[in-house]
């Protein structure tokens, strides 16, 4: 996908996105059923953020977490992260580049506790979009116009009404997408303030 040229983004019935490079993470699970036997239906994006090492960008290292083969000796900080076993749905690099690990139809292990207007256990729920940055550095305008057209994808196919970062989930354990984060810059968040 060239992100100067942003086509339009489409998720199939199974939940890939046409445009994103797919690479299967095995962490992930089925969305639990609600009473009358369904998946819960997606109604809330996650916004994260990830660099590996902390601050460094580029580099295979968050695929290989993603995918269980992180090296723990290729990195001090590696040592408590390479046992974890984690994904989102979603990567944009600071390239635009958009990869996808987990189907959206499918629950990717991404938010941990946390909660949303008195609901728990948000990976039931919500789809996890990582963003390839940190707390202390600007995002890539790029970065912000995938995010938005995988947003606006997203809400053709699922009934997503609320986009909130990690932090808002999981207050006082989590402070991504960061301060660095312009939410004016993703329109389709919808986001007050």
């Amino acid at each position: 996908m060239n992100p100067d040229r942003m086509p339009e983004l489409h998720i199939d019935a199974d939940g890939w996105c046409a445009g994103a490079r797919r690479v299967e993470s095995p962490n992930h699970d089925a969305r639990p059923e609600d009473e009358g036997a369904h998946a819960d239906p997606v109604s809330l994006v996650v916004m994260h953020c990830i660099s590996l090492p902390p601050g460094e960008f580029g580099g295979p290292y968050i695929e290989h977490l993603f995918l269980n083969r992180l090296d723990p000796a290729a990195h001090p900080y590696f040592h408590d992260v390479a046992p974890l076993r984690v994904s989102a749905h979603f990567v944009i690099r600071r390239d635009g580049e958009l990869i996808q690990f987990v189907p959206t139809t499918r629950r990717a292990w991404h938010a941990g506790a946390s909660n949303w207007r008195g609901r728990g256990r948000c990976n039931d729920f919500s789809v996890g979009i990582e963003l390839e940055g940190c707390n202390v550095l600007p995002y890539e305008e790029v970065q912000y116009r995938v995010a938005d057209a995988l947003l606006a994808a997203l809400r053709r196919r699922h009934p997503v009404s609320d986009v909130v970062g990690h932090s808002d989930i999981a207050p006082g354990r989590k402070t991504d997408p960061g301060p660095c984060f312009d939410w004016k810059l993703l329109p389709g968040a919808l986001r007050e303030g």
